[in-house]
């Protein structure tokens, strides 16, 4: 088949390569003059390694990454621990994948050449015909298949999320010598809930030397104006006073610019798909990234687009309705926890801090809870291909 992904992210690279490597003609197209990754760090979970193993880009992002066994989180007024998940309790010895999304980028985008993908760059696509997609200039087709992956901002996409209350502030830095931080765990530290730092261990990033390390900062979704007028010197000071640990990496922030403001929002289509056009990723499902399963989920689709399609033996409206059967729930399930778990941490709320610190906190350290926490971080707490599953 010929088929065309709009797209050139985590879903659109990991889709392109599935297709192709089942013997489909790829194109990919993508606005930038080279495809290029957009954000900071995030954590490939282990049933997205399962499939950058499929791919054939595990070894790659391995070499990138950074292996996390443990979240731990406080609440910096009392001390008291709030959050503390590890990968492997009990007793399972999984592991979670902390990369820059440069790192993973390249390692997909290496996977998708070696496969045979088109790649077109300097390609923005603004809407479609039929099953022709159509550009500033043109327009290229028809296509047996269109895949949407141009995420939150897509053309194409008919969903409306909902924009939630806070997003974070992403910055990269050094992973400074002498810090008390370890390297395989995210910590994190929070005031009550309208407040929250983090510090993630990514590894190393293309074209930089050094270890490197991913941190944020909670910011209500219309305060980005408001932290810039109020100075780095105010900021780095709050940030510190909160978290001394956090001293050797915010005082690496010397230029706001250094600092990229994230919005988040919560949105599902209820039929990713329609005539001869098929949304993975964010043009098809949006969630905060809570539960840190934003990029894992897009490449949970794309596996199920390219396991569908060869199941229904090219019948495009077959594949698209097995596709959606198979990630409905998985996607589902984990949109509402995450609506559940965002305004514990992210939130103006009083009473819900109280409540996760004081009741489920302490429930959580219960060992069958753990189990399903593990579970609920590592991605397969419900099936993530559902009846595609083998």
């Amino acid at each position: 088949m010929d088929i065309a992904i709009a797209g050139a992210g985590m879903g659109g690279l990991a889709a392109a390569t599935a297709l192709r490597q089942s013997g489909h003609n790829v194109t990919v197209f993508d606005q930038f003059d080279a495809p290029a990754p957009v954000g900071s760090g995030l954590v490939v979970q282990p049933v997205g390694m399962d499939v950058l193993d499929r791919l054939g880009a595990l070894p790659a992002a391995m070499g990138w990454g950074n292996r996390i066994h443990r979240m731990f989180g406080h609440e910096v007024l009392s001390g008291r621990p709030v959050l503390d998940v590890a990968y492997d309790a009990p007793g399972d010895p999984r592991f979670g994948l902390a990369i820059h999304r440069a790192a993973l980028f390249q390692a997909l985008h290496e996977a998708a050449l070696a496969a045979g993908v088109q790649i077109e760059p300097g390609r923005r696509v603004t809407g479609r015909a039929g099953m022709e997609l159509l550009f500033d200039d043109r327009r290229e087709g028809p296509f047996e298949l269109i895949v949407d992956a141009t995420g939150t901002g897509s053309p194409l996409s008919p969903m409306r999320a909902r924009p939630l209350g806070y997003g974070a502030l992403w910055g990269t830095v050094d992973w400074p010598e002498g810090t008390e931080l370890p390297r395989n765990e995210l910590r994190q530290a929070y005031r009550r809930a309208d407040r929250m730092l983090g510090v993630l261990p990514v590894g190393r990033i293309p074209g930089q030397s050094g270890f490197r390390s991913s941190i944020f900062w909670s910011l209500p979704a219309g305060a980005f104006d408001e932290w810039r007028d109020g100075g780095l010197e105010a900021w780095r000071a709050e940030a510190i006073s909160h978290w001394p640990a956090f001293a050797p990496f915010v005082e690496q922030i010397t230029d706001p610019d250094q600092m990229t403001m994230a919005r988040y929002a919560h949105g599902t289509l209820r039929r990713p798909f329609e005539d001869g056009v098929i949304y993975i990723g964010d043009a098809a499902h949006r969630a905060s990234p809570q539960l840190g399963q934003g990029a894992n989920m897009a490449l949970l689709d794309a596996c199920a687009l390219a396991r569908a399609l060869e199941a229904a033996r090219g019948d495009v409206a077959l594949a698209a309705q097995w596709y959606a059967q198979a990630r409905r729930w998985h996607v589902r399930g984990y949109q509402l926890m995450s609506r559940l778990f965002t305004p514990q941490y992210q939130g103006d709320s009083r009473w819900l801090p109280v409540l996760r610190d004081r009741a489920l906190y302490p429930l959580s350290t219960v060992r069958p809870v753990q189990r399903i926490l593990t579970r609920l971080v590592c991605g397969d707490l419900l099936p993530p291909l559902g009846s595609l599953e083998r």
